[in-house]
């Protein structure tokens, strides 16, 4: 397989390269070609960009493994999560899309910033954003290492390699560059998918054996809700999501990008979680051993078929690891540039969007190199840090929060330094299952964002009307 690999990996590099470099001709003069692409993404690039980001190597990797080990409930886990992305961009979408386009929005944490018309909110989400999706980043990078090890190459090279992909498919052009490789990448990973099935197929002597893979007990109510709670304001919460709300060339293309990617993610989830259940099955009936590490899954069942397919398949996780990395990496750069740099000073500000690309993917990979144990707990217990972004937005977005600021800034800050404290006393893993008081920790951090601000809005309201109320008797 090493040879196959070798192969692939050459035309994979090659490919996404002279895309990137073709990408060039769209022009980066200015921030907003940098970033978002001056708003004129097609509905092609837009639902494929905004797939490839979503889905990153978790899926192939992550819910085949979780679906083998947890049965049929990792499918209601992963639809929840995908039916709530499709209701947020529902309501919100729209909104998001013609404020930024009147407001000349660029990162997300500008949006919010502007919403509550406060610069330090904007500084402390931008801050947020290094903490909780700089070691998610190197968690991608490491999962492209361990594939590269499992495969017989070098971990270290592996390393290098995510680095130098992630690196330079996002400085030759920015957004475009990171939009055309993520088309491209998309398309690699929905093939393989269905390639990844059909032989899986293949491999089923009878299907009754899936119906043994059923609702374990793992799948408690409140383990549910622990996954899912992170997991549904996804689409309000991650910067480089909300980010692509803000590209599509008009609103039809805005409306296609929704609706491609409903149709991508539904149909990547139940053939990923498929997979995961035949592969079940195949163990239940000694054609393939039982796997404790439910991550070598996926691997384990490759081996079994042919090599260059098996190949291929491996190449599309590292694509999907590659597209999440870059994405974050161009976005955490936006939210950086905007509110530290580029409103004191436009001089070379793309020169120095470029600089920060370039060390923030530097630190990914360092980090990645040197393989502390906490990358990968902080890649888990990062959705769980961003949760307090998702009142403060949805809220932003619904009514004129410029006078709920006060309670907005408490609201994170509190949400968070809850979500860290927990990390510190239970450990990061723990802190995603925990419960307290019968109650998981996602939702007691989501009370504790909300509460300030609903207590800013209640005195608010309460200050208007004794005020009006003396006025009417003057």
């Amino acid at each position: 397989m090493l040879l196959e690999f070798s192969i692939l990996l050459s035309l994979y590099m090659i490919i996404g390269t002279i895309i990137a470099l073709f990408s060039k001709k769209f022009g980066v003069k200015s921030t907003s070609e940098y970033f978002v692409g001056n708003y004129r993404l097609g509905s092609f690039l837009a639902s494929m960009t905004y797939a490839a980001t979503t889905y990153s190597a978790f899926m192939m990797v992550g819910l085949v493994g979780l679906t083998y080990t947890t049965g049929i409930g990792a499918l209601g886990f992963e639809l929840a999560y995908l039916v709530a992305t499709i209701s947020i961009l529902t309501i919100f979408s729209q909104k998001i899309w013609k404020l930024a386009r009147e407001r000349k929005w660029i990162s997300p944490s500008e949006m919010i910033s502007d919403l509550y018309e406060s610069k330090i909110i904007g500084h402390f989400i931008a801050i947020v954003y290094l903490l909780a999706l700089i070691p998610y980043v190197s968690a991608q990078i490491i999962g492209i290492g361990v594939i590269f090890e499992s495969i017989g190459l070098n971990y270290g090279f592996g390393i290098i390699i995510a680095t130098f992909l992630t690196l330079l498919w996002t400085i030759l052009a920015g957004i475009w560059s990171v939009a055309t490789t993520d088309a491209y990448q998309a398309i690699l990973m929905i093939t393989a998918a269905f390639l990844f099935l059909g032989l899986t197929i293949f491999k089923i002597p009878d299907f009754s054996i899936i119906n043994d893979v059923g609702l374990s007990s793992f799948w408690s109510i409140n383990t549910f809700l622990a996954y899912t709670i992170p997991w549904i304001f996804f689409a309000i919460t991650n910067p480089q999501v909300v980010q692509r709300l803000y590209m599509p060339a008009n609103e039809k293309v805005l409306k296609n990008m929704i609706k491609y990617f409903s149709i991508y993610g539904f149909l990547y989830t139940l053939i990923v979680v498929i997979i995961g259940m035949m592969a079940k099955g195949l163990t239940s009936i000694g054609l393939l051993p039982y796997i404790t590490n439910r991550d070598a899954v996926t691997p384990t069942l490759l081996f079994n078929f042919n090599p260059l397919i098996a190949s291929f398949i491996f190449i599309s996780i590292v694509a999907a690891a590659i597209s999440t990395a870059d994405s974050i990496i161009l976005s955490v750069t936006s939210s950086i540039i905007r509110d530290f740099f580029e409103r004191r000073s436009s001089k070379n500000i793309l020169t120095i969007s470029n600089i920060v690309v370039i060390i923030f993917s530097l630190i990914a990979g360092l980090m990645a190199f040197l393989r502390p144990g906490f990358i990968v707990e902080m890649s888990v217990l990062s959705s769980v840090i961003l949760i307090p972004l998702a009142p403060v937005t949805i809220i932003g977005l619904i009514t004129n929060a410029k006078n709920l600021k006060y309670g907005a800034l408490i609201g994170l800050i509190s949400g968070i330094v809850f979500a860290l404290y927990n990390a510190l006393i239970y450990g990061p893993l723990r802190t995603f299952l925990v419960n307290i008081y019968g109650i998981p920790i996602s939702l007691w951090i989501l009370f504790i964002s909300i509460l300030p601000i609903l207590l800013n809005y209640i005195k608010l309201k309460y200050s208007n009307y004794f005020v009006s109320s003396i006025k009417n008797r003057k």
